[in-house]
């Protein structure tokens, strides 16, 4: 277990998730607030840095392409402040920070987790029901449904459409775009079959956006929960991903169900190994474990004797 507390937020690594809990201090950003308290599972993640800083650091977690349906659909959009996976770190607890990155790490390596794009999301996306204002609307989420309502300053060709309602069913995609310069931004939703694209500020299916205010970030978290619940951007893509480490078992793999379990290194072996071969076989058992195929002691003691290999070079 390794834990850091600081004034920014607590971000905790039990070996299989890292659970994130923002702070409250004052300067804590809204959508950081407002999205509350998740779990990021290790096969999200691609990787962990600390940048360091003059006062400190910032912890930074690198999730996989595609396994965070919030990071999904703002595309890199939010502002560093409002980004969950990064954490202030106070100058007195960096080595505490050093000592949990050293941690993901080590797991990450330990368990082969792949850094390239996931096909399904692997997080869940923000709690609904869920309401979002933009300059000229307003958007609600019930799980279920979106539904539009617009405000006394919105354009008359979206008042002339009237309150929008949408079903899941219904939907192609759901759009987030941060203002840039000149240009709005906006919160948008595709129905299937559209192909008319009109700017913000008259599209009957999108709240528009003027730069990064608080409310704004209310808009990405009632984005991406909609998003967490259309299909995957992978699917029909013609690719599909894989969902599972790209090695399977085999009938011939070293550990399989009825072979006897080694207690300690077997000397024979051991040159034959080299580091691709233990961390195989680290996945492998852990693949075992997870089926219910070894016990948590075979699982402890097996892992045990593969890692004394990994550290002595056989």
């Amino acid at each position: 277990m390794a834990e850091l507390m600081v004034r920014d937020g607590t971000w905790t690594f039990d070996g299989n998730a890292v659970r994130i809990v923002p702070g409250r201090e004052r300067g804590v950003h809204k959508l950081r607030q407002d999205l509350g308290e998740f779990t990021v599972p290790l096969a999200a993640l691609a990787g962990i840095a600390l940048e360091p800083g003059r006062k400190g650091g910032r912890l930074r977690l690198r999730l996989r392409e595609g396994a965070d349906p919030l990071l999904q659909v703002t595309g890199g959009g939010l502002p560093d402040e409002a980004n969950p996976y990064r954490l202030t770190v106070d100058a007195g607890r960096v080595e505490v920070a050093e000592y949990f990155v050293d941690t993901v790490r080590q797991a990450l390596m330990l368990e082969q987790i792949p850094d390239g794009p996931a096909d399904r999301y692997l997080l869940p996306g923000p709690s609904v029901p869920l309401s979002a204002a933009g300059v000229d609307g307003v958007a609600t989420f019930d799980g279920e449904r979106v539904h539009l309502e617009w405000r006394w300053n919105t354009s008359e060709t979206k008042r002339d459409w009237g309150p929008r309602n949408f079903t899941l069913g219904a939907l192609e995609a759901v759009e987030w775009r941060a203002a840039a310069g000149l240009e709005s931004g906006y919160l948008r939703f595709r129905p299937r079959g559209a192909t008319e694209r009109l700017k913000p500020e008259h599209d009957p299916n999108s709240i528009e956006l003027w730069g990064f205010k608080k409310e704004s970030g209310t808009t990405a978290l009632l984005a991406a929960a909609v998003a967490a619940r259309l299909p995957h951007p992978s699917a029909g893509a013609g690719k599909a991903l894989p969902a599972a480490p790209a090695a399977p078992l085999t009938p011939a793999a070293p550990l399989a169900p009825a072979a006897p379990l080694p207690s300690a290194p077997t000397p024979a072996a051991a040159p034959a190994e080299d580091h691709d071969a233990l961390l195989r076989r680290l996945r492998e058992l852990g693949e075992l474990h997870r089926d219910g195929i070894l016990t948590e002691e075979e699982f402890t003691a097996t892992k045990a004797a593969v890692l004394r290999r990994f550290h002595t070079g056989g």
